[in-house]
């Protein structure tokens, strides 16, 4: 049997990242939805504070330019992005905090501050995108939910800045009241020195206890 020859021409821009733009924005618009909004979120992973979702209804004719995903971004292009964001867009913010993350679950709470920062629009959404695999339910519009929608859609994007802009305040503030923990460094992450604080200190009202290690040693300190 004759081999196949390899092609020439290999796939070249297969490794080329996705660079968001306002196609699934004007794809709403011209089935009869306006304003369209892009909702993120931030800090689904972290072991402190509370997860924090942005909406926002981008001006067409001002969008600010180099809106990416936010972790393909550098904390001052983010700043940078943010203050533009705020000045251009309509914009509304919302969290859930740890405690509420504990009772729930984190993607119950997660989907929540997104419903919440949707409905907290001053100017209603027609049309929802969200990054992710969920709209979030309880909305009074429809939606669409995106895979890697803050690399697709310059309105998911730009939540996922404000969102994660926003988060990272938070704790730097959070830092001032719990200086043990280093969270101005790590955002609540895992890190190493982070973990060490835990174990050094144990765990203070903004660790989530539903996430591990803080669940095993809410067990063992329970026994």
């Amino acid at each position: 049997m004759k081999r196949r020859t390899p092609p020439d021409s290999p796939m070249l821009f297969e490794d080329v990242p996705l660079v968001p733009d306002f196609r699934l924005e004007l794809k709403a618009r011209k089935a009869g939805h306006w304003p369209v909004a892009g909702a993120d979120e931030a800090g689904r992973g972290p072991l402190a504070g509370p997860v924090v979702a942005a909406a926002v209804i981008l001006d067409p004719k001002r969008i600010p330019e180099g809106l990416n995903d936010s972790k393909q971004l550098s904390a001052q292009k983010r700043e940078e992005l943010f203050v533009q964001i705020l000045a251009t867009a309509t914009v509304a913010i919302a969290s859930s905090s740890s405690t509420r993350i504990d009772d729930t679950d984190i993607r119950k709470a997660s989907l929540d501050a997104m419903r919440r920062a949707i409905m907290g629009l001053a100017i209603p959404a027609s049309y929802v995108l969200t990054d992710g695999l969920d709209v979030p339910p309880g909305l009074e519009c429809p939606g669409q939910a995106v895979v890697k929608g803050d690399a697709r859609s310059v309105s998911i994007a730009a939540a996922s800045i404000v969102a994660k802009v926003t988060r990272d305040r938070m704790m730097a503030r959070a830092d001032l009241i719990f200086p043990a923990y280093g969270f101005a460094a790590h955002a609540g992450y895992g890190t190493a020195q982070h973990r060490a604080g835990i174990e050094q200190h144990g765990p203070c009202p903004l660790h989530r206890m539903s996430f591990r290690p803080l669940k095993k040693t809410l067990v063992i300190e329970g026994e």
